[in-house]
């Protein structure tokens, strides 16, 4: 029982990846004062944002994108890549580059082409070649700091960002709902934190069912970032394999594969992230799905958190997630913190 051994996973975390996890509501918190206190320039008659990042940047972009999706009065945009869309051009689209290092070259790509395109620009960073070309363009920069992996950065990612979306009146006002979220995210720390044992601890419990399985996530809505971001941080943290699904989308293809191989289905571990807040029609989706999963003999969970506004489900399912993904590599007895492969494939590229 290594997940109620602490000394034990004391030694295998040897960075220290769990005060990252425990941080995260004071990280979040933190990032909206920070971004309340860069002034802004007032952007006028805009008619969409594109949000460029990577990786843990662009996670914190993909959960803000979700959340204001009903909120926004005009399209937001997640861009993955170096060359923007043709039509992201002028001064009545607002390009965000956020980058943890301010290095990242997709990022750095797309600031140099949004100048050149005269789009209205803002820098998020917490240094390096991003906040070079701000300052010598005039461009807005948010600096943050931050010493750890980018995906522990995720409060800054989102928590500025949306400050920015408040200010700018393309949302209504979040203050409450960040304190809200704040206080939510405590709450779920203190019911799956370490010191927790494994027969009160869904993090542990969900942890151990996806051991030496491939945990596949199923979300919909404002909870399809936080799959992916369950993915990811399985990958990161716990170098282990994972997937992830959204529904509706997942009703038009992947139930028809629950067949074959038998091999690669019997080691699956689908996690439904359920929520009352879904579309009464993807409320029924999920169930109908989830019924269908264990039909098909696969082993699957349904995760159900008290219910809460939009913002806070999507926290408390977001640490949640990073705890389980924590846990999983104390159980693969794994340093949580390096990723080696990733670092060895930048110093490729640059080759």
């Amino acid at each position: 029982m290594i997940l109620d051994d602490l000394d034990r996973m004391k030694s295998i975390d040897k960075s220290n990846m769990l005060l990252d996890i425990q941080t995260l509501p004071d990280q979040l918190q933190n990032a909206w004062h920070i971004a309340g206190q860069h002034e802004l320039p007032e952007f006028k008659n805009l008619e969409g944002v594109t949000i460029s990042g990577m990786g843990g940047s662009a996670i914190g972009a993909d959960i803000l994108a979700a959340y204001v999706s009903d909120k926004s009065t005009i399209p937001v945009n997640v861009f993955r890549g170096y060359t923007l869309p043709e039509w992201v051009k002028g001064s009545k689209q607002l390009v965000i580059c956020s980058s943890h290092s301010g290095n990242t070259e997709e990022t750095v790509s797309v600031f140099e082409e949004a100048l050149k395109r005269k789009c209205s620009l803002v820098a998020v960073s917490r240094n390096g070649r991003i906040r070079e070309l701000a300052l010598q363009n005039n461009v807005p920069f948010i600096q943050f700091q931050h010493d750890g992996q980018p995906r522990s950065a995720v409060g800054f990612s989102f928590g500025i960002l949306l400050n920015i979306f408040s200010r700018l009146r393309l949302i209504p006002e979040q203050a409450e709902q960040i304190t809200r979220s704040f206080k939510a995210m405590k709450k779920m720390i203190v019911d799956v934190d370490i010191h927790v044992p494994v027969v009160k601890n869904l993090a542990k419990r969900i942890a151990g069912q996806a051991f030496d399985r491939q945990p596949v996530i199923i979300g919909a809505e404002h909870l399809e970032p936080i799959a992916r971001r369950w993915k990811t941080q399985i990958n990161e943290i716990a170098k282990g394999w994972a997937g992830f699904e959204f529904i509706p989308e997942a009703n038009h293809n992947t139930l028809a594969g629950l067949e074959f191989p038998e091999v690669v289905l019997s080691k699956l571990y689908a996690l439904f992230l359920s929520s009352e807040s879904y579309h009464p029609r993807n409320g029924k989706r999920f169930n109908l799905t989830f019924d269908q999963f264990m039909v098909a003999g696969l082993c699957t969970d349904k995760i159900v958190l008290p219910k809460g506004d939009k913002l806070d489900e999507i926290w408390r399912f977001l640490i949640l997630g990073d705890y389980i993904s924590y846990y999983l590599a104390m159980m693969y007895e794994v340093d949580p913190t390096p990723i080696e492969s990733l670092e060895s494939f930048k110093i490729a590229m640059k080759s």
